[in-house]
């Protein structure tokens, strides 16, 4: 059966990128961000995904969540907003989606495991956040499942892409005014471009799967050190000017996962095209996209 999309948090980084991967297939989709849709108020969603269902029921209608509250940090010391969205939000579009007989891919993260692992974490694996992030995100991932079984959870790490604040950007304007820089290199994780991530999740949309969680990151894995420094190469930058720190020499209000690569393994044996190596998709974002990494011109007036 043809496939449609509604695509929530749809101003995004990711949420921008699933459109636009929409677009390229030829696939019906809709974008809402927050101020078209908030997930968080149960009428509006139950109206929103009623109209959802309505408009074409030749096609097979997913959901694919991409709203949530990010800001770690914030987090932790606004836990009912966090919680809103990461928890009571998912759980609403789950509510709706199970009554409307519609698809639903909820994305969600590498924190929610507790980052002392040595191995990339396998779907199955034990979870246990450390942050009110991680802690909210674990529950939005719970109140899908229980609330619609047949639901897909999609855990991801390092997402960066060509809109909104991300690492990369942030590397890049650092690159631009400072002789060096100190990056953590004892957080270990995957760096996955959003136009990648978005892609696979276009592919699971499409195909015919049972509910379950997968895992969809860019292939191997880095430090924020290493990641940085691959960055600054990408610009043409001297990566010997990014120094290494430590986790405890950068305190941060959130606590960080020291180790959060996802393994893919459940992606792959599920017949869904692996994401590429985090480092070609370096290169394939500023490929494709590297006006949109660099700072904009100085004001010279």
């Amino acid at each position: 059966m043809p496939v449609r999309l509604l695509v929530t948090g749809a101003r995004g980084q990711l949420g921008t990128e699933v459109i636009a991967r929409a677009v390229v297939l030829g696939l019906p989709v809709t974008g809402l961000g927050s101020g078209e849709l908030d997930i968080t108020d149960g009428d509006a969603v139950a109206a929103t995904m009623t109209a959802f269902a309505a408009a074409d029921p030749a096609t097979r209608g997913v959901i694919v969540n991409c709203a949530a509250y990010t800001a770690v940090d914030a987090a932790e010391s606004d836990v009912g907003g966090a919680r809103a969205v990461n928890e009571d939000g998912p759980r609403l579009l789950a509510e709706q989606a199970a009554r409307l007989g519609l698809g639903l891919i909820h994305v969600s993260t590498d924190y929610v495991f507790p980052g002392d692992g040595v191995t990339p974490y396998e779907t199955d694996d034990p979870t246990g956040p450390r942050s009110v992030y991680g802690i909210t995100k674990l529950a939005g991932e719970e109140a899908v499942r229980a609330a619609y079984p047949g639901a897909q959870v999609v855990r991801t790490s390092w997402v960066y892409g060509a809109t909104g604040a991300n690492f990369v950007k942030t590397m890049v304007r650092l690159a631009a005014v400072h002789p060096t820089i100190t990056v953590v290199d004892d957080q270990r994780g995957a760096p996955t471009y959003a136009a990648d991530l978005a892609a696979g999740l276009v592919e699971l949309a499409g195909a015919d799967l049972p509910g379950g969680v997968l895992h969809a990151t860019g292939a191997g894995e880095t430090t924020w050190w290493g990641f940085a420094r691959a960055i600054f190469a990408q610009v043409g930058a001297d990566p010997e000017r990014v120094l290494p720190t430590t986790t405890a020499e950068f305190p941060r209000p959130a606590p960080r996962p020291a180790y959060s690569v996802l393994s893919n393994r459940a992606w792959a044996d599920s017949g869904l095209t692996p994401l590429p190596d985090w480092r070609a998709a370096l290169q394939t974002a500023f490929d494709v996209s590297g006006a949109d990494f660099m700072p904009p011109p100085a004001d010279t007036r």
